[in-house]
């Protein structure tokens, strides 16, 4: 029975209400401990009567083992995987061990459990309950989490528990302090529990609220000034101590063993010289309970297990473990080393390599972070200097597959030796490297990159390449002479031609290396110059980027990961109809592969090659989808690329609010998504005819340490446009003309399209008109929707002041319909005014269907149009099935249409 809680029980009924009628939710429980956590996960499972419920819990030494929440919680479904779609079963099962085979992504997983939870959903709705959190080992953490999020339109509720400060943090969701009773409350729950007491105010005073203390004070000795969680603990100890010495040892055996296998702890017990009957006073005590149907043993609060193992002498808990890892078999490999690492009192030859040996089986699972805690204890453990190295390079590199890069760099700083090999020095360089990377320190990471990669340059040039072309992308926001020393030594490295970077590498020098030159001025370089930047590999041989692509796939490359630097650089230059043809490809096979961890940065690189190609609706469908998932992955400098992205698509739209607050995120998360953001708030007032403020963001741009950034080079037409509204021409000589030796390097018509709209800008009325003219036709030859609208409406615009009214019509109406069809309202607005202006008739509006489409509803009705099914959509997607019909279904009156048959006629207006 709850005493009180009442805003706290309604909570946990909205979910399950919101739950049961196919709103799926989650809700994090946190508080001290004994506040009554778990009091309310049993009265929720209470509460579900018909539902699935499943259960599961954290446990303090437990946590550094890989899976083993998720395992438990998952444990009554097992036999429900064969439904899972065919990656995602494996991904589980390898996962949680049922299968052999390479680990699934960590997002795959997620996918999974989503898709299992909402299967079982089909039938009757789902509770699962995750108690103690803050002791969940970080896999299970992050697996639940992101299955959390992107939970939707399933009868699922997830509730967890978990302390305040300690343990994973399930950040992002929705959760709820669990404060202390209030004082009737506490007086009616310690009458209940002790209505003899002599002194109720003595107890009340020290449990000050807490529902465990109230339980348990009343048994204990006073304990002065502690706070309720420091009485508990003495209180314990001395209920502890009472009992027999045998079944102290017997309740230590349970303690310190992870799982409460019963099994397990009579094996333990015996290998102690213990039996059964010598855990009797524990069990009348109440202290811990034994479940016979279950095999388990349950201490009757996880407080109370902490208070026998922090009692217990070292002579008794070095016991205790030699005694666990006897008792666990073969299956259970990990376990067994930890017990018998945790027992050694010395250097340990044996203990080391067993815990290694296990330590690379759970890696090979996906369970990085257990993984590198177990390398480290081995190499601790390890006598041999040489196998300590290996191990702390493991451990690093495992901690880096984790996203753990602080813990990665913390682990390499401590080893990183001058007088270490130079393969080992080059590792946790590199992981000391990506740690700096990710805080934005792009100068030291790049120093770093650079140098692990010296280190092995000549014994091991492949890898020696594949750390460089990770520091080409930090030296891209480090600045140009960054990049041209990195080019510099990638290329000079003596690749064998059957090597699958090699074509990449010589792409990238031919992409990248015209930008730096021999004085580093980005746009502005000579191209002429560029030779000084890896012109062995830059020079007549350099290959196209299909001819990259072709080559390295042929040569065995990992794909996607090894060409999507290649993908982003294409932008550079200007290939982009190449891009967005490779970039295309590469997300469907990243999906297919499961390689989510690349998945934002190629989603990224789409959805700028489709903005530039005239598809801004699908480009902030890409882009939302790459937030998500950087997000869910934990990747900052792709959420703070994404906000900045996202920004310069309001601003095309003209939405102020949104265009700011991504903006601001995007300067928030450090450097990358600052370009971006700066050239979204310059076309933001540009629209808005702020030409004051649009050319002091376009000018911060295009004349700072970014200029050599796509978005800023791509910026200078806006420059020239809003320095022309002010008069300053001559502000601009610098930038258009390295903008112009960009355009002639790119050679394509609708580069070549935007120089002349530059020149008709800045030109005398008996020049300009020719200038628009070309540029028109450059515009035809290659049509990009909103640069030509662009030019259309300036070139009306300049017929009007001529007081060419007539000829101003063609050139404003074009560019209004297709300003209306790209969503950009105030450039809409703009040529419907100067229209007007021209006494002409407005221009008739563009079909509408597909307005009030949100990016993810988009995204699924576009699917669904080319006839994949609910299920091959949430595959794609990382939804559930359940949650792909219910935005199909909000969809359809927004489309006017009434059946998944009709979608196809919508898909050219989606497209």
């Amino acid at each position: 029975m709850l005493y009180g809680r009442g805003t706290e029980r309604a909570a946990v009924d909205r979910l399950l209400a919101a739950a049961g009628g196919g709103r799926a939710g989650a809700l994090v429980l946190r508080g001290e401990p004994g506040i009554g956590k778990s009091a309310l996960l049993d009265a929720a499972a209470e509460a579900a009567a018909g539902w699935r419920v499943l259960r599961a819990a954290g446990v303090e030494s437990e946590a550094r083992l890989p899976h083993a929440v998720l395992s438990q919680l998952l444990a009554p479904a097992l036999g429900e995987l064969d439904g899972l779609p065919g990656p995602q079963r494996a991904a589980l099962e390898r996962t949680l061990g049922l299968a052999d085979g390479p680990a699934g992504d960590r997002l795959l997983v997620g996918l999974a459990v989503l898709t299992l939870l909402g299967d079982l959903a089909e039938r009757q709705p789902v509770l699962a309950l995750v108690d103690d959190l803050q002791w969940a080992d970080p896999e299970s953490a992050a697996v639940l989490r992101l299955a959390a999020r992107r939970l939707g339109a399933e009868r699922v509720a997830l509730l967890l528990a978990t302390r305040e400060d300690d343990g994973p943090d399930p950040a992002g969701l929705p959760d709820l302090r669990i404060g202390p009773l209030a004082e009737p409350d506490a007086a009616a729950l310690l009458h209940h529990l002790a209505p003899e007491l002599p002194d109720p105010a003595r107890v009340l005073a020290a449990a000050a609220g807490n529902p465990l203390a109230l339980r348990e004070l009343p048994h204990g000795a006073d304990t002065g000034a502690l706070p309720p969680a420091g009485r508990l603990r003495l209180a314990y100890h001395g209920q502890v101590s009472r009992l027999p010495g045998r079944t102290q040892r017997w309740l230590l055996l349970a303690a310190l063993e992870e799982t409460g296998a019963l099994e397990v702890l009579l094996r333990a017990a015996a290998e102690s010289g213990l039996d059964a009957a010598d855990l009797a006073p524990a069990e009348e005590q109440g202290l811990l309970k034994v479940d016979l149907t279950a095999g388990r043993v349950a201490f009757r609060h996880p407080l109370l297990r902490s208070a026998v193992a922090d009692r217990a002498p070292l002579v008794d808990r070095l016991a205790a473990h030699r005694a666990l890892a006897a008792a666990h078999g073969p299956a259970e490999p990990l376990r067994r080393a930890w017990h018998r690492a945790l027992a050694a009192t010395g250097r340990d030859a044996d203990a080391a390599g067993e815990l290694a040996a296990a330590a690379g089986a759970a890696a090979a699972r996906g369970g990085h972070t257990g993984a590198s805690a177990a390398y480290e204890r081995a190499a601790r453990l390890s006598p041999d200097p040489d196998l300590a190295r290996r191990w702390t390079v493991e451990a690093v590199e495992a901690a880096l597959e984790a996203g753990e890069v602080d813990r990665a760099e913390r682990l390499a700083l401590a080893a990183d030796r001058p007088d270490a090999d130079p393969v080992t020095r080059a590792h946790l360089l590199f992981a000391r490297g990506v740690a700096e990377f990710w805080r934005g320190e792009h100068g030291p990471a790049h120093r770093r990159l650079t140098e692990a990669a010296a280190l092995v340059a000549d014994p091991h040039p492949g890898p020696a390449a594949r750390v460089l072309v990770q520091a080409v992308h930090v030296a891209w926001y480090d600045g140009l002479p960054a990049v041209r020393d990195t080019l510099t030594a990638l290329t000079a490295l003596p690749l064998p031609a059957d090597d699958p970077l090699e074509p990449v590498v010589r792409y990238l020098a031919a992409a990248l290396g015209p930008l730096t030159g021999e004085q580093g001025q980005g746009p502005d370089a000579d191209p002429a110059r560029a030779g000084g930047t890896g012109a062995g590999r830059a020079g007549v041989g350099s290959p196209t980027l299909p001819e990259a692509e072709r080559a390295a796939r042929a040569a065995g490359a990992a794909v996607p990961v090894d060409l999507a630097l290649a993908c982003g650089a294409g932008l550079v230059p200007g290939h982009d109809a190449e891009v967005l043809d490779l970039a295309r490809r590469l997300v469907r096979e990243g999906r297919e592969a499961g390689a989510f961890g690349t998945l934002p940065t190629l989603l990224f690189f789409l959805a700028e090659a489709e903005l530039f190609d005239g598809r801004p609706g699908l480009a902030a469908d890409h882009a939302a989808e790459a937030l998500g998932l950087a997000r869910d992955t934990g990747q900052p400098l792709w959420t703070g690329q994404l906000h900045g992205f996202l920004a310069y698509l309001s601003a095309v739209r003209g939405d102020g609010d949104p265009c700011r607050e991504q903006a601001a995120a995007a300067f928030a998360r450090g450097g990358a998504g600052a370009p971006w953001a700066r050239w979204a708030l310059g076309v933001l007032d540009l629209g808005a005819g702020r030409a004051e403020d649009a050319f002091g963001q376009l000018a911060a741009l295009t004349g700072g340490p970014h200029a050599h950034h796509v978005s800023a080079v791509r910026a200078v037409p806006d420059l020239v446009e809003a320095a022309v509204r002010l008069r300053r021409e001559e502000r601009t000589a610098g930038p258009l003309a390295g903008f112009e030796r960009w355009a002639a390097r790119a050679d394509r018509p609708w580069a070549r399209a935007l120089v002349h709209r530059c020149h008709a800008l800045l030109a005398p009325d008996e020049l300009a008109e020719d200038r628009y003219l070309a540029a028109l036709a450059e515009h035809a030859e290659q049509p990009r929707p909103w640069e030509q609208a662009r030019t259309e409406l300036l070139y009306g615009e300049w017929l009007r002041r001529g007081r060419r009214k007539a000829e101003a019509r063609a050139p404003l109406r074009s560019a209004e319909q297709a300003f209306r069809r790209l969503g950009a309202g105030p450039w809409a607005e703009r040529a419907r005014l100067e229209l007007d202006a021209t006494g002409g008739p407005a221009a008739a509006g563009p079909d509408r269907t597909v307005a009030g489409l949100t990016p993810q509803e988009s995204q699924i009705v576009r699917l669904a149009a080319q006839g994949l099914s609910n299920r091959e959509i949430a595959a794609q997607l990382f939804l559930s099935a359940r949650t792909v019909g219910h935005h199909l279904y909000k969809a359809y009156p927004k489309l006017g249409v009434g059946s998944r048959t009709e979608l196809a006629g919508v898909l050219p207006a989606l497209s």
